[in-house]
């Protein structure tokens, strides 16, 4: 919808809704999940939306969250939950700690994350990761966020950087610019960028903040823990490898359908890209582990049971997720993006910086990076076709628009809100650890694609 109020206007609501929002639930410690709902209302309101479509405004942003969000937590959650049960997750991090020793920890989890990060989304594989990082927490001791937090931070990386994530594909594709060159070029500045500005950053801030994550896995010391032997590296491997397989041939099948390498209307191909579709993925991955690590350890009504159990504290955090999104929703939908775009699109800086600075402002406005990322694409392809880029220029340019799409997670993402809740952080210990590793990554994405473009 059209903004129905000024840019002056529409900026003081969303910098009124997001200082409210801390306080109800920073101050007043009122639930996160009634103060998003809440000052997603009075947003909607204030913001000029008209009243009979405030409540499909607030449910679209919800609904669209929880449609992407839900499936993914609930199937990770179950899958992690069955790899922790069988010992699974503890073989995964010790074969991890054999090779890059105790106190590389950190920078393991984080390596294998770039690697899973490939095609995997940033929600995804995050819950998929989750029992690996509390069985090595578990194990050396400390703060979670230790090892949380440069995991994170590099599937974030691959997210807002590396094809075929969404986001940079859009990106590259409404600048005009050249998929597999932007493919080639973002491995090693997201690699760059995730070591100087995720993992750095991540070790020293987890160092210093020590957080109660929530129960989502058992405790070394639960009477219940298992006693049986542990399931075999190769096995607990070849689990977590299904899904990166499933979702590499959706991409690849999908990509040569789209150069006319393969027929659209080949069912075999069709039969592919669904397997190869995120949610579907993973149910099949949790059916291959009950068929793969449960038997000889419990049966199907034991795994049932545990599953179940799981659930139970995710619950909180899907719905304040989706709270979220409803949030970043409203700020869409009012207009707030698009008023901040308009006041900085002509203020004379160069391309890259204009880009980087746009993409910031609509990752602030209104949380999602992806989103940021395809609309700030769209907003500069004008100045990138009338300036005669070549690809290699269009590349950075995309690494640029990523890079403002990733700095100042706060509580418009729902990525926030997932990080906060899995590792019992409190909002305020979120802002100053997740969003200050999200705002260090993006500057270090975009010092390099800024050194890039300067030198060549």
């Amino acid at each position: 919808m059209e903004p129905v109020h000024g840019t002056a206007y529409l900026l003081s609501v969303a910098a009124i809704a997001v200082a409210l929002l801390l306080v109800l639930i920073m101050k007043v410690k009122l639930h996160a999940f009634l103060s998003l709902v809440l000052v997603s209302l009075l947003t909607a309101v204030a913001a000029g939306i008209p009243l009979g479509d405030v409540p499909d405004t607030l449910l679209t942003g919800f609904g669209g969250t929880l449609g992407s969000v839900a499936l993914l937590v609930a199937l990770g959650v179950m899958l992690g939950r069955l790899l922790e049960r069988t010992g699974g997750a503890q073989v995964l991090a010790d074969t991890l700690i054999a090779r890059f020793g105790e106190k590389r920890a950190p920078f393991a989890l984080g390596v294998a994350a770039l690697i899973f990060g490939f095609p995997i989304f940033f929600d995804a594989g995050l819950v998929i990761f989750l029992p690996i990082i509390f069985s090595v927490a578990r194990r050396f001791g400390g703060s979670i966020l230790l090892y949380a937090l440069p995991t994170a931070g590099a599937f974030a990386a691959m997210h807002a950087i590396v094809p075929p994530h969404p986001g940079p594909v859009a990106a590259a594709d409404l600048t005009g610019g050249d998929i597999g060159l932007t493919l080639i070029l973002g491995v090693p500045v997201a690699v760059v960028a995730w070591f100087v500005g995720s993992y750095l950053v991540g070790t020293r801030l987890g160092r210093r903040f020590v957080t109660t994550p929530a129960a989502l896995f058992g405790d070394a010391e639960d009477a219940d823990a298992p006693t049986y032997a542990p399931p075999r590296f190769i096995a607990v491997l070849g689990v977590l490898l299904f899904p990166l397989i499933l979702i590499c041939l959706n991409t690849g099948v999908s990509t040569l359908q789209t150069a006319g390498a393969i027929s659209e209307d080949a069912p075999w191909a069709d039969a592919l890209i669904l397997l190869g579709q995120t949610p579907v993925a993973l149910l099949l991955t949790v059916l291959l582990s009950l068929v793969v690590l449960a038997p000889g350890r419990f049966s199907v009504s034991k795994a049932t049971a545990l599953m179940d159990d799981a659930l139970g504290p995710v619950c909180a955090i899907i719905l304040i997720t989706g709270a979220g999104g409803m949030f970043g929703g409203v700020l869409r939908a009012s207009g707030i993006g698009a008023s901040l775009t308009e006041s900085l699109s002509d203020l004379g800086f160069s391309l890259i910086l204009q880009a980087f600075l746009i993409a910031a402002a609509l990752r602030v406005a209104q949380g999602s990076a992806t989103v940021a990322l395809t609309t700030t694409a769209g907003l500069v392809s004008a100045q990138v076709a009338e300036v005669g880029l070549g690809n290699f220029d269009i590349a950075l340019l995309v690494f640029a628009i990523a890079a403002g799409a990733t700095v100042l997670s706060h509580v418009n993402d729902s990525g926030f809100w997932l990080v906060s809740r899995f590792f019992g952080m409190d909002e305020k210990t979120t802002l100053k650890t997740w969003t200050v590793m999200e705002t260090t990554l993006g500057l270090a994405v975009f010092a390099l694609a800024s050194l890039l473009w300067v030198v060549f």
